[in-house]
């Protein structure tokens, strides 16, 4: 049994879904980041670095996105969720570290300025950038990336929830929409997935 901490409206949602996709065992333990819970001395105990997700496992703790979503695609190999040729599935990292390294990172500025500086003025700068930072990595994934109808073609793959979960920001950072036709067609689909469904449901309620 496998225990998923997540906060709703966070990078969280992509491991949740991959869960839910591949028929995992698991409970979901959300947090509640208003409250600061992801900096109590018990969650601290899980993960040091006070973020989500996490995913309790048998072996030991698992964070950061692209390495959970990669352990249980490998966990669960009859859902297929990542290809079996070897050059494919470093394409499939090459764009879930792209998503959290540089697309979530950028997505961060909006309301994580003091991360990167002490001045408010600083904050306020960030801020401003965001919708620029944010459509420039996004029409990169429309014109390179995203090749359709999931991510990486006709195989629905580990890239797929993640891309989804950061496209879900898109309208709070100022991104036009209107420029993204493939990246909005994918968000549609992705919602008529059943697992898609259940998680939102269970993350709204």
């Amino acid at each position: 049994m496998f225990k998923l901490y997540y906060a709703p409206g966070t990078c969280a949602l992509a491991s949740h879904i991959a869960l839910e996709e591949v028929g995992a065992p698991y409970s979901a333990e959300r947090l509640n980041f208003k409250n600061n819970q992801q900096n109590s001395p018990d969650y601290l105990k899980i993960n040091p670095k006070g973020r989500v997700p996490a995913l309790v496992t048998d072996s030991g703790v698992l964070t950061e996105t692209p390495a959970i979503l990669a352990f249980i695609a490998h966990s669960f190999p009859d859902a297929k969720l990542v290809p079996q040729d070897s050059f494919a599935f470093a394409q499939v990292q090459s764009i879930n570290n792209y998503l959290c390294s540089t697309v979530h990172v950028a997505h961060a500025h909006k309301m994580r300025g003091a991360r990167w500086a002490t001045e408010e003025t600083s904050f306020a700068d960030f801020k401003r950038k965001v919708p620029e930072t944010m459509t420039a990595c996004f029409t990169l994934i429309e014109r390179d990336m995203l090749k359709g109808p999931w991510v990486m073609g006709e195989q629905y793959t580990i890239c797929d929830p993640y891309l989804y979960t950061i496209a879900g920001w898109l309208e709070g950072d100022g991104v036009d929409l209107s420029r993204l036709p493939k990246v909005v067609a994918h968000r549609k689909r992705m919602e008529e997935r059943p697992a898609v469904a259940t998680v939102l449901a269970e993350e709204k309620a």
